[in-house]
């Protein structure tokens, strides 16, 4: 049985910090990632073939043509803003031309691909805007249209999600509540994409579109803390609204 390849990009980052203890100060790194439980969830189901490129990757080694993307059946972008695809070494350092990865990702999609952006302060628009996906070319491809200003809402008090269509796959088989996040980013839905489900404020949380013979999907928060608490992902329908989506978005029942 041919496994369904879902490639997940971003969702790593590294902290420098900087220890003042009275007279003298030194400084630490550190390296982690956020992907971990969409891993757990998505590898707990064997026809899926999960892999992760972290952040520091992406700009090397994330595709550059066509018959590389079409390794893949799902691709998922979380918390990486565009100019980590835009800007390459060939790119920014040598200043020559490379292929528009975001444009390849726009046809690859429209082919029949499947392409999923995940909230976070690098999705969308992103924190002062700094992610920047607006009027690029997978903004197109994408349920919703993104803002060009700063489009995170921080929900402290919790952010209650409404299901507007339980009957939707991606969402079978999930029953009760589901636990609050603590935030997502905000983003009008476009014309002719399927809403899902929605925050007690009205935004779109879960949505999906066709996409010439591909689909896309936007889950507007984040795939673990902060928005998305540990409360969150050890629940049970986390791990399987994950499974749902990435079996209907590669059209397999």
């Amino acid at each position: 049985m041919r496994k369904i390849r879902v490639l997940l990009a971003g969702e790593s980052w590294v902290t420098v910090s900087t220890h003042q203890k009275g007279f003298d100060r030194f400084a630490s790194g550190m390296y982690d990632n956020g992907q971990r439980y969409l891993e757990a969830a998505l590898k707990s189901d064997p026809s899926i073939e999960y892999v992760h490129m972290p952040g520091h990757e992406v700009s090397e080694r994330f595709p550059f043509t066509m018959e590389e993307l079409k390794e893949w059946d799902v691709i998922i972008i979380s918390d990486i803003g565009s100019n980590s695809f835009l800007l390459s070494n060939r790119v920014f350092v040598e200043g020559k031309k490379e292929p528009n990865r975001l444009q390849l990702l726009k046809e690859w999609t429209s082919g029949g691909g499947a392409l999923v952006m995940c909230g976070g302060y690098l999705s969308f628009s992103g924190f002062q805007a700094s992610a920047k996906f607006f009027r690029t070319p997978i903004e197109e491809v994408l349920p919703v249209d993104i803002y060009t200003f700063d489009d995170r809402v921080e929900t402290p008090e919790g952010t209650e999600i409404t299901i507007v269509d339980p009957e939707h796959p991606i969402v079978n088989g999930i029953k009760g509540p589901w636990p609050n996040l603590l935030g997502y980013q905000e983003a009008p839905l476009k014309g002719d994409a399927h809403l899902i489900a929605q925050s007690q404020y009205g935004h779109p949380l879960i949505a999906v579109r066709e996409y010439g013979a591909g689909r896309s999907m936007v889950w507007m928060s984040d795939i673990g803390p902060h928005w998305c608490p540990v409360e969150f992902t050890r629940w049970e329908g986390y791990a399987t609204f994950w499974r749902n989506a990435i079996h209907y978005l590669a059209n397999d029942p």
